[in-house]
């Protein structure tokens, strides 16, 4: 058994890749599936099309490397978190399409919520409260579709994040189970004492009947049943996907920190084995559990990263692939004034202003095309600044390099502005699939494929570093009008 098998469900796409010891890519499959949007603010999936996407890219990746399942150590799984399903527990039958974390539906019952609970959802949890996370989602279910609540409180039915959703059909529902970094970003979970949490669930009206058992994140959880090309291989490991990458980009010191560019971008700071609070409205989040160790993180979140490349794709049209825009943003020689913040979903970290709406800011008669794409590129870079602000203020240091990570990185000219913007080196690893990379670890080391952190350290690479070039003066001239931008599109200001 020479190899690992990792599962990386995503927000647009499902992706199954196959590693060596040497964290190497060995073969890939990768399927879209569909974005649902029933009204503005809306967005879910459906859960069996997921369960459907990922599996064709499980077996469509064995076939392209030709093993079968016995080569596979074992399978590790990293998935878009906070994505709320709810199911039969006898059928295996979605009650719901899965709410996604994107979605902005339960806002207003977070508004209620804040104002009275604000404060111990944060003490507890670590999170802001927010639609965002998953409690209010599974609020809304049980209260919108019919007879939900009492099947819920008669232990009819289950709820899980991604994660759970895909460990429950792998071992045709044997395992309900999640693990501790999911489970933290559900706005239910203590992360100092890890267990669900009464108040909190009493505060958002969820029974516990409900929720999954809570384990480490690399551990032999069971074996595949279903389907037959993964039967009998081992699940591992599990890690929501942004702690999956902080951890295949091997940031195991306190004070290592990642920033990972997909559908939204999230950078994470390592903290060491106590959760640390936030004066700048970031996140405190479980990283991993480990033998009985668990790690902390700092996180703040953009909603909007890479996906603002696609809505300039299929919604306004300006480019016909996403790979376009890196020509298309070269083709000016800056942004001519205009700038864009991508606030489709609100705004996450620092702000935390769910009614903000998207906005572009220094139209003229001679903007054009390029101009837009130019500032949807740079947007991405000066969202992931402010998130650095409030981490070095937070952490009290200045980080020295940011390790990068996700399908934007490819984009030369986003990493070179990013640098610029930063005043520090970015540096992209030989390994873009770090998420899924991650996933693969954790699976690994729970069944001696790999035998420490150490051993998995080792297999890190920086593929490019990328150098400031930009003076610092320009640079803070840059964020200054950013920061105006970003002002005109919240909410009440």
């Amino acid at each position: 058994m020479s190899y690992i098998l990792a599962l990386d469900q995503g927000t647009t796409s499902s992706r199954a890749i196959i590693f060596d010891h040497d964290g190497n890519t060995i073969a890939v499959g990768q399927k879209e599936y569909t974005q649902i949007y029933p009204q503005s603010g809306w967005v879910e999936h459906d859960p069996d099309e997921i369960w459907r996407s990922q599996i064709e890219t499980a077996a469509g990746a064995l076939a392209k490397a030709g093993l079968g399942a016995a080569d596979i150590a074992a399978i590790g799984i990293t998935n878009q978190r906070e994505t709320t399903v709810i199911w039969d527990r006898a059928t295996g039958v979605p009650i719901h399409n899965a709410i996604v974390w994107q979605d902005r539906r339960t806002a207003g019952i977070c508004d209620a919520v804040r104002a009275s609970h604000g404060e111990t959802i944060r003490r507890k949890t670590g999170l802001e409260t927010d639609a965002y996370f998953s409690a209010s989602k599974i609020k809304w279910l049980l209260d919108n579709v019919p007879d939900a609540r009492r099947r819920a409180e008669a232990g009819e039915l289950a709820f899980g994040t991604i994660d759970t959703w895909l460990v429950w059909r792998l071992t045709a529902g044997r395992l309900h189970i999640t693990d501790v970094s999911n489970a933290s970003r559900t706005m239910l979970f203590d992360i100092s004492t890890l267990d669900w949490d009464d108040e909190l669930l009493a505060i958002f009206d969820v029974p516990r009947a409900i929720l999954p058992d809570v384990r480490s994140s690399s551990e032999v959880y069971g074996e595949v049943e279903t389907p037959v090309e993964l039967s009998g291989i081992r699940i591992a490991g599990i890690a929501g996907d942004q702690q999956a990458a902080l951890f295949g980009q091997a940031c195991f010191d306190a004070g290592s920190t990642k920033n990972t560019y997909g559908t939204g971008c999230f950078m994470l700071h390592n903290v060491g084995p106590s959760p640390v609070g936030s004066d700048n409205r970031l996140l405190s989040t479980v990283a991993w559990q480990i033998g009985g160790v668990t790690e902390y993180a700092l996180e703040g979140s953009v909603f909007i990263g890479g996906a603002v490349i696609q809505w300039l794709r299929d919604s306004l049209g300006i480019i016909a692939a996403s790979a376009e825009v890196e020509a298309l943003a070269a083709s000016v020689p800056d942004n001519g004034g205009v700038y864009f913040v991508p606030a489709f979903a609100g705004l996450g970290s620092p702000y935390w202003d769910q009614d903000a709406r998207g906005t572009i800011t220094g139209l003229t008669r001679g903007t054009g095309r390029a101009h837009i794409a130019r500032a949807a590129v740079e947007s991405i870079a000066f969202q992931t600044a402010d998130l650095l602000t409030a981490m070095n203020a937070d952490s009290g240091s200045h980080l020295s390099e940011l390790r990068v990570d996700g399908g934007a990185t490819a984009n030369d000219a986003l990493l070179q502005f990013q640098a610029d913007i930063l005043q520090i080196p970015v540096v992209r690893s030989k390994t873009s699939e770090t998420t899924a990379l991650g996933a693969a670890y954790l699976a690994g080391l729970a069944t001696g494929f790999w035998l420490s952190k150490s051993d998995v350290a080792h297999h890190w690479q920086a593929e490019r570093r990328f150098d400031p070039q930009m003076s610092m003066v320009e640079a803070e001239r840059l964020l200054t009008e950013w920061a105006e931008a970003v002002r005109r599109c919240r909410s009440g200001l």
